[in-house]
């Protein structure tokens, strides 16, 4: 049987050149999948063409937007979803849902192999093998770029040999991956950790220091689903696309971060995710509202070892869905409205409000009125604190003796 190599393709340069180069290495059929994850810029249908103008014997294209949106997006909407504390996740969710479609690409057209054009030094290797792994284990994998030292350099010589059309004129400088949810760029002059990004690096996000007026905005969730902004009633995609808009436009969302990589390294990333950032404030701040406080302790430890498991490229894993299953039942009561200011890529939280809110005025006050009977405090103090008084009292005990 004739090879059949499924490659997840990007339209550059490195996945452009890989399909003759995969068709001469394995001397079989190349079928290019490509995912619009509302990542913008060219057309599709370009994308599209150009792998069949490079040989690719079948071009697929997906509209996966909402299919992102609601089950990768949200999730982590919901996880509040941040790596190191600070990394929406940018990449990492987007990695299984390509899988998904490659694999399906697989078994739908008779594949033998699948192709990615990741590096050996890279996350998303793990992502995409450990996905191919879980979903279809007998497909084989192929990684040009990290199994064959295949260089950008190369990559080039390659298609002049070859005669496979390249734009080197459009090239960047800097590693850049982006969809709906936000934007990651590294390498380039960011390598050198004291260089700061300059303003050409940016495209989700607009200057901070602008001096735009504030824009203030309500967020409605229903079981910590966004539903609506400002009472219009929008769906997942619509919330996130209209966050990056107005929160983008205030320069809320840009991340400048050294992160502790899956394969043992330190990488500087400078992150863009103004949606994502606005979500996730919104989302925490009504759970602070809504979830008992020793539920939300709970959570909070989850929801980093939910962004572990993800960034690490896990998302398939037993775990994952275990934490799935957990932080799913944390949201039942989160439902409510979150006001916020974005301004000086600054996202301000000002106003909340819950007909599920756990928050009693009457208890809380300090005015007239408040029901909460302090005489029950000194002994529940004098108890809080007993265990490590007595212990205290014994350390000191034998450091007298």
């Amino acid at each position: 049987m004739t090879d059949c190599v499924v490659l997840a393709y990007s339209g550059g340069l490195d996945t452009t050149v890989a399909i003759p180069y995969l068709k001469k290495m394995t001397g079989g059929e190349v079928i290019a999948v490509s995912i619009d994850l509302g990542q913008g810029g060219e057309d599709m249908e370009s994308v599209r063409q150009r792998a069949l103008g490079a040989g690719a014997v079948e071009s697929i294209v997906v509209d996966a937007k909402d299919e992102f949106a609601e089950h990768y997006c949200l999730p982590t909407i919901k996880a509040n979803g941040l790596y190191m504390k600070q990394y929406p996740l940018v990449s990492a969710i987007s990695r299984p849902l390509i899988v998904k479609h490659l694999v399906q690409a697989a078994q739908e057209h008779g594949g033998t192999h699948v192709a990615h054009g990741c590096t050996g030094k890279g996350n998303d290797q793990v992502r995409f093998e450990v996905g191919f792994m879980n979903m279809d284990p007998d497909l084989k994998i192929i990684a040009p770029a990290r199994d064959f030292a295949w260089t950008r350099d190369k990559a080039i010589a390659f298609a002049e040999e070859n005669n496979v059309p390249i734009e080197q004129s459009a090239a960047s400088p800097f590693s850049i991956d982006q969809n709906v949810w936000g934007r990651a760029v590294e390498t380039g002059f960011l390598e050198d950790l004291w260089n700061p990004p300059t303003k050409d690096l940016y495209a989700y996000t607009e200057d901070p220091n602008l001096g735009n007026a504030p824009d203030e905005l309500i967020i409605s969730f229903e079981s910590g689903v966004p539903v609506a902004i400002d009472g219009r009633r929008v769906s997942v995609l619509e919330a996130i696309e209209e966050l990056n808009r107005r929160a983008g436009a205030q320069g809320v969302g840009r991340l400048d971060m050294v992160e502790d990589r899956l394969v043992g390294i330190k990488s500087r990333e400078v992150y863009e995710a103004p949606g994502a950032v606005a979500l996730i404030t919104a989302h925490e701040a009504l759970e602070d509202v809504t979830v008992e406080r020793e539920l939300a302790r709970y959570k909070r430890l989850i929801d980093a070892r939910w962004s572990e498991e993800v960034y690490d490229g896990l998302w398939y894993a037993p775990l994952k869905r275990s934490l799935d299953a957990f932080i799913e039942s944390t949201q039942e009561n989160v439902t409510g409205d979150i006001r916020l200011v974005l301004q000086a890529g600054r996202c301000v939280v000002n106003g909340r409000r819950s007909n599920h809110s756990l928050y009693d005025f009457n208890l809380a006050t300090y005015d007239t009125g408040d029901t909460f009977d302090q005489t029950l405090s000194k002994g529940f103090v004098e108890l809080h604190g007993l265990s490590s008084k007595i212990a205290n009292r014994r350390d000191r005990d034998a450091r007298n003796s």
